[in-house]
């Protein structure tokens, strides 16, 4: 098997806020292969680098203004123009509900000054990384919430698509992965868009499956024969790929990777995070190793992406 990929997820977040040009920037330089931009549009049709379609559990929107939120009293980015997103502070994640800071451990909430990128200046950054470096580390855009930038009367993919068409990224051979949770957007970036980049299909629960040990092997294939008509890979919630560990303290697989792969599927599952374990493990490169090693994924998502390299590397 080909080594696996490192994707820092969005960015070395857990080292700087989530998704800022600083955190990709880090990330690279940790040895990502892959940085992950996260897209949902602007008022203006801009395609921006956010987690959420929120803007109030990364930044100080609700201080700036406070008379924009919508009647469930949250903060959209479909709203607001790029010139007004550009005015915010981007901050640590914050628990919308309680108002505590998800991580704590992480960069100190408020902090310094960091800002929402645009899709343009993320590449821009990556492009410009790998021309005075001599690598050739790729991106891993994903289209979030395709149903409600439709209901908004947008067309996200065909947005973000133009930037990256724009760019160079094209065709599978280009260092680009683009990912999606909605099975019917990812398919209508293949058919109807004509997308030829690797395509990447995100799951965080399972039809054929009650709970992730109790995966039915025949209906996993199935479903991994349905992916494979549109997509490249599958981007599954790493509990998906190894449920726990049995009695003798060995990883359990079930049969995800395995059925993916007879489909020449790759995996790449998520989000591997030293201060987010599973609960069944609380060592965070023994939980790398079981991944690269007994589950034999292709990659994996990480916020500390110099870790899962450093681990991967040592694993030779």
């Amino acid at each position: 098997m080909a080594r696996p990929i490192v994707i820092a997820h969005r960015g070395a977040s857990g080292y700087l806020p989530e998704h800022t040009l600083e955190a990709k920037a880090l990330a690279y330089a940790m040895g990502a292969d892959f940085l992950e931009q996260d897209c949902v549009l602007t008022a203006d049709d801009v395609p921006i680098v956010l987690h959420d379609i929120f803007l109030d559990t990364v930044t100080n929107v609700a201080a700036m203004f406070a008379d924009r939120k919508r009647e469930d009293g949250r903060y959209y980015a479909i709203d607001f123009t790029l010139d007004e997103i550009k005015l915010l502070h981007v901050t640590e994640r914050i628990d919308h509900e309680t108002g505590e800071v998800v991580f704590p451990g992480r960069f100190p909430a408020g902090k310094s000054r960091f800002e929402v990128p645009t899709l343009t200046e993320e590449i821009e950054l990556v492009q410009g990384l790998n021309r005075s470096t001599g690598k050739s580390v790729g991106i891993y855009p994903e289209i979030k919430q395709p149903a409600f930038h439709r209901e908004q009367g947008k067309d996200i993919s065909r947005k973000v698509l133009e930037v990256l068409t724009q760019y160079g990224f094209r065709s599978r051979e280009d260092a680009c992965f683009v990912q999606c949770f909605d099975a019917a957007e990812t398919r209508r970036l293949r058919q109807d868009l004509d997308c030829q980049l690797r395509l990447v299909q995100l799951i965080y629960e399972t039809e054929w499956a009650e709970t992730p040990s109790e995966f039915n092997a025949a209906r996993t294939g199935e479903a991994m024969r349905k992916i494979a008509e549109y997509a490249d890979g599958l981007g599954p919630l790493l509990t998906l790929v190894v449920s726990g560990l049995d009695s003798n303290g060995q990883p359990v697989r079930t049969p995800l990777v395995e059925a993916a792969h007879q489909q020449g599927l790759v995996v790449h599952p998520w989000t591997f995070r030293a201060d987010g374990m599973p609960e069944w493990c609380d060592d965070f490169d023994a939980l790398l190793r079981m991944f690269y090693v007994d589950a034999e994924v292709d990659g994996l998502f990480s916020d500390f992406p110099d870790r899962a390299a450093r681990v991967r590397d040592c694993l030779g």
